[in-house]
């Protein structure tokens, strides 16, 4: 069985739109800036991929998390041609923080904010009428393990239709927590570089709309992509340390769910933290499971522009691949000046701006890789004369 994406909506700090950030990411536009949120004197690091949306600088609100998320859903409703009431429609939304900066607010600056606003799916009820909503909270792989659910959902019979997102915001305390981490502070997210000083984070939302291939599209008729498998595992093998194995484990088995081999494999969007515990696991990972593949696939990691998206990454990255293997441009990862010998091995895309292959890319795997070995893979199929 497959699944085809009918919609899509995202939000992130380089753009507000699918269509802004897959433009911001071929030409290589970062979100990075300096902090607007939070006094930069508490802190080593001074920047993040923050969306710029508050009131004044230094002035900070609650509930940004719950507004993209509401804009994202919204955005994929409509690309999909369906209406606003998700009455019996499951949404499942990954996420890493919730709405933990609004806490923060709340209980320091006295910011009126319900707890019942936690949850996402007060918002939902309110605006989509969705009855059926659940939070995957599973760290920066998030959003693929609510992806995972989703497709659960529709094999099962147990829905028509889902959708699916994933949202983070940056909080002061974990802005705190990370910048205490690494030696030095970070300046910017530069995956697999040997420069590389740690992850920033990001901000954003993104939402798809999915449903049974069998069942044919949505409304508007659009088709984006066929999600051929997702796998997941958990090894707890770390609180954040990864481990390679598990992680050429859970590729392994994407790849055997989706019935590809590697050598199938022509767009690689990587989980590229820009630290160096997860670049080299990612890296001895691939190089287990694609040893022999010459060429590699064409590999990117857009992390380096959008920051760490935590809970909302996995999606990210696999709305980018939708656009990637449309529009035949694989975008760049900034700061991959100087790599790591293992990048060697691989068609990493470098420099400032995207690539187009001659090839058409057709099959694409997305990584998504969090805290405590929560691992997920994503394999999508491009619809070539579909209407998307």
């Amino acid at each position: 069985m497959s699944w085809i994406v009918t919609g899509t909506g995202a939000v992130a700090s380089i753009g507000g739109s699918v269509a802004e950030i897959y433009d911001s990411l071929v030409a290589g536009r970062s979100g990075l800036a300096p902090l607007r949120g939070y006094d930069p004197t508490r802190f080593r690091a001074q920047v993040a991929y923050e969306i710029d949306d508050r009131p004044a600088p230094g002035v900070d609100e609650p509930l940004r998390a719950t507004r993209w998320l509401e804009r994202a859903v919204a955005a994929a409703l409509a690309d999909a041609g369906l209406g606003e009431d998700l009455d019996g429609v499951p949404v499942l939304v990954g996420t890493t923080l919730r709405e933990l900066r609004s806490v923060e607010l709340s209980w320091r600056d006295r910011v009126p904010f319900d707890v019942r606003d936690m949850h996402f799916g007060t918002m939902l009820r309110r605006r989509f009428n969705a009855a059926d909503t659940h939070t995957v909270a599973n760290a920066c792989s998030a959003s693929l393990y609510a992806l995972g659910l989703g497709v659960d959902l529709l094999e099962l019979g147990a829905a028509d239709t889902v959708v699916v997102a994933g949202v983070d915001t940056i909080s002061e305390s974990t802005y705190g927590l990370l910048d205490r981490c690494y030696p030095e502070p970070p300046d910017r997210v530069r995956p697999f570089d040997k420069a590389r000083r740690g992850m920033l984070q990001g901000e954003g939302a993104v939402a798809v709309v999915l449903r049974r291939e069998a069942d044919g599209p949505a409304p508007a008729g659009r088709e984006h992509v066929r999600v051929r498998s997702v796998a997941v595992n958990c090894d707890a093998h770390h609180p954040s340390a990864p481990e390679a194995k598990n992680i050429a484990t859970v590729i392994r088995e994407a790849h055997d769910r989706a019935g590809i081999v590697p050598a199938d494999v022509d767009l690689l969007m990587l989980h590229g933290t820009g630290t160096p515990l997860n670049d080299e696991a990612e890296l001895a990972a691939l190089g287990s499971v694609f040893a022999g593949v010459h060429p590699s696939p064409y590999m990117t990691a857009i992390k380096c522009m959008t920051g760490h998206t935590a809970g909302a990454s996995g999606l990210h990255s696999l709305v980018a691949a939708v656009d990637v293997m449309r529009q035949g441009a694989v975008p760049p990862i900034l700061g991959l000046d100087d790599p790591v010998e293992a990048v060697g091995a691989f068609r990493m895309v470098r420099g400032t701006r995207a690539l187009r292959p001659a090839e058409p890319l057709r099959l694409a795997q997305i990584n998504s890789f969090g805290f405590g070995g929560l691992n997920a893979v994503a394999v999508v199929e491009s619809l070539q004369g579909g209407t998307s």
